[in-house]
């Protein structure tokens, strides 16, 4: 079989449709279209099948797609395996992150990066909803993305995933609101306070609907925005309270905002870093991966790859 048009099928299965296919490779869409055509004609099966305007894949296809993707890994390691001759790891690695994991990672992982002779590290902020993985991985090496900690995890045979922290999500205050005072907060205490969240479907979002699940408490939200330093700027204005990720938040050692815990329930965001099994094995890459890890470890003191724990580490940011 045609490794390109492997690549094809892959791209199908991820981007969703022949014409953003042919955008990302810089085909048309006829091309695109009498590629799939030949690889069906190679295996003998169909691959494809209408779908609204668009293709989906069969459960031929779905099958193929997820073997075409170990053949991938394969070629790339056998790729590696000659990069290893070179002393150091070479190369642009391309990243996509979510605006707040920028706020918390970015400038140490940058930092560290530079210290690795040969890599260059592109990075875009992009906001997605956990349902645009494949998509993003499809445009960048690394995606940096977050989820509720109750939703279910990303699952893709063609895809790795490693988890990097456990964010903890704690009620953000004015200093000067009445509950400021207590240490940790119980749900019930919250119940009339005016909430921002964030668009329904985003992880905070989700974290504030399974605590109403879990409890019966039902938050009054009063808006929705998905820029963390804007909620906080609301918070600190007294337009409601928020729940916010306790070492992306800048409270200005107290003095902007407060942040206490949630009494009685967990709630967190999941940090992970996906990839492509295909790009995995680059050795820039996996140069970029250690940095990340190391640069977590700096900034929260944990590593969920490896159960290590920093007490050294310096939080900065949560009250």
């Amino acid at each position: 079989m045609d490794v390109q048009r492997l690549r094809i099928l892959r791209e199908l299965a991820d981007r969703g449709s022949v014409t953003a296919v042919a955008q990302a490779l810089s085909f048309t869409p006829s091309a695109i279209s009498q590629q799939l055509k030949a690889l069906a004609e190679e295996v003998g099966m169909t691959l494809t099948e209408p779908a609204g305007r668009g293709l989906r894949l069969t459960e031929a296809g779905q099958a193929l797609v997820a073997e075409a993707e170990h053949v991938l890994a394969a070629l790339t390691r056998a790729e590696a395996a000659v990069g290893r001759l070179r002393t150091v790891p070479h190369g642009i690695v391309r990243m996509a992150l979510f605006p707040s994991g920028a706020r918390l990672l970015l400038a140490g992982l940058l930092r560290r990066v530079a210290a690795i002779d040969g890599v260059e590290l592109q990075v875009k902020d992009v906001d997605r909803q956990p349902s645009a993985v494949a998509a993003l991985a499809a445009d960048f090496d690394l995606v940096l993305t977050h989820r509720d900690e109750h939703s279910e995890p990303f699952r893709s045979a063609r895809h790795r995933v490693l988890p990097l922290v456990r964010e903890p999500l704690d009620v953000a205050l004015p200093p000067r609101h009445p509950l400021a005072r207590h240490r940790r907060l119980r749900l019930d205490q919250l119940a009339d306070e005016p909430w921002i969240s964030v668009e329904v479907g985003w992880p905070v979002d989700d974290v504030l609907r399974s605590l109403t699940t879990l409890t019966g408490t039902r938050p009054r939200i009063v808006q929705r925005i998905n820029d963390f330093s804007v909620t906080e700027e609301l918070v600190a204005a007294g337009v409601g309270v928020a729940l916010l990720p306790r070492w992306s938040t800048d409270t200005r050692g107290g003095r902007r905002l407060v942040t206490r815990e949630l009494a009685g329930v967990k709630a967190a965001r999941l940090v992970e870093v996906v990839m492509r099994e295909s790009v995995a094995e680059r050795p820039a890459v996996r140069a970029v991966v250690g940095a990340l890890r190391e640069t977590v470890l700096a900034v929260t003191g944990t590593d969920l790859q490896t159960g290590r724990f920093d007490l050294g580490s310096r939080d900065t940011t949560a009250s």
